[in-house]
Formats: structure tokens, sequence, C-alpha cells
């Protein structure tokens, strides 16, 4: 157990490698949405639901269909975090959601944490590089751990975040002023939130911001060097944390 947080009213949340494993992203929904934009590209090219993800991109990309994929498998393949591309992502990994060839392994810790946080009256907001959009869709469609032997029963979680940052609205993930920004939309003094992430340089911008903050080492996480587990805390579990009860309700009013 890590040292008590003390008057924490906000949890700010990364995704990828923090509450889900990056399995999933890297073998699940990136290959799921290389699969469908080739024919999503070529019968929606000029619908009107698919023409502003299109118009988004740069106009080399949009020339045609052929170099629009191009793009977007150059883009992926490289893990390049960038508005237009999260956002077509999201556009694309909507179906499978929908059809239910997959929904969100959260690790075993995650949904009773939440739950346990949400009802301490702690604000849950969640900040990734993944759109707004598709935040939404992964905590929409969670497996359902008492699902048994039902694949597709999945649970929606949506209810439990306050807030949903990327870098659109926020700003990219390894500078300060992102997480002073989010602060500062939120209404709290940054040292009120904790920041966890699987990433040393995103923690220490939400240090530099002003916030607590804290290294989650998960299962097929890159290794932590040991300089950055002597620097930072680092937990395996968000049940290791443990907070102290806030001097203010924080409670995010919508």
């Amino acid at each position: 157990m890590l040292p008590e947080h003390e008057n924490v009213g906000t949890v700010l949340l990364d995704i990828e490698g923090t509450v889900c494993p990056i399995s999933f992203v890297k073998d699940t929904l990136f290959p799921y949405a290389l699969k469908a934009l080739s024919s999503v590209i070529h019968e929606r090219w000029d619908s009107a639901d698919f023409k502003p993800y299109r118009d988004a991109f740069p106009a080399e990309a949009q020339a045609s269909p052929e170099a629009f994929e191009a793009h977007v498998k150059d883009l992926t393949t490289r893990d390049v975090k960038i508005a237009y591309l999260k956002n077509l992502q999201g556009y694309l990994w909507q179906a499978g959601y929908e059809n239910g060839a997959y929904s969100t392994p959260l690790f075993d810790d995650v949904a009773p944490q939440l739950k346990h946080w949400h009802d301490s009256s702690k604000q849950l907001v969640i900040y990734s590089s993944g759109s707004i959009f598709a935040q939404k869709l992964l905590f929409g469609h969670v497996k359902d751990p008492l699902g048994g032997a039902d694949e597709k029963r999945t649970q929606n979680l949506q209810g439990l975040i306050d807030g949903w940052f990327d870098t659109t609205n926020a700003g990219l993930k390894h500078d300060s002023s992102s997480y002073t920004k989010i602060a500062e939309e939120l209404g709290k003094p940054a040292d009120s939130i904790l920041f966890l992430s699987d990433n040393v340089k995103e923690v220490q911008a939400a240090i530099k911001a002003g916030m607590q903050s804290v290294v989650v080492d998960r299962p097929g996480n890159a290794p932590l060097s040991e300089e950055d587990k002597a620097k930072y805390q680092v937990i395996e579990t968000l049940n290791e944390i443990s907070l102290s009860p806030a001097q203010i309700d924080y409670r995010f009013i919508k």
C-alpha cells in the first residue's frame, strides 16, 4: 500500500496500459480498424457520415481512397497520436463494439475500484490520446466478468465517469500545460487531482503541473527502469491506492 494521498477529490485516469491491457488496443482494436477501413472508404467515401473524418486528413491523403488507406496504415503502424486518426479509429471501432466483435477487457481491479471511488464521491475523469468518442465506446462496452460463456455480455460504465479529455480539448499528454488546462477546466486545484498512467513521461508532466501522480505497472507494459522505480510511486493494481477523505466534496457538477 502506498502512502495515503491527501485531499484527493479527482482521480484522472489514462486508459491503455492503465485500466485495460495494451494488447487490447494493439492486437484487437487497431487490426479491426484496418480491416474495416478498406470497405468503409470504398463504400462511404462521399457519404455524409464519413466525409467529416475524410476531410480532416491532409489533402494528399484525400486524393483517393487508395492514398487515404495507405496514409492511415502508415500512421497506425507508427502509432502516431494525431487527432484526425484517433477520431477515425473511433468511427471504425463503433461497429465492432455494437456487433459484439469485441468488448473491453478491463483489468480485474478496475471496475470495482472505480465504483468504490464513485460511491465515495470522488470525481473520475479520463485523459487518453484516443478520441473522447472512442473513450466512451470503450467504457460503454466493458466485458462483463459475470457473463460466463456469454462473451458478448457487456456492462456500461460510462456513468462512473464525470469528465473526458483527449489531445483535442486538453493537449499532448507529455506537456505539463495539458494537465494545467485540465485542472482549470475542472475548476480544481491541481494538487487535489491524482493522475494514474503507465507512461513515465506523462506522470512527470502531471507532477510538473502540480498534480499528484502514480505510475501504473501492468502486465504487457514497457519495463520500468530502476531509476524510474526509485523516482516515482509505482503500483500494480488500483486498489493499492489509499485516498484520505477530501476536505471538500469535489464531485463534478454537470
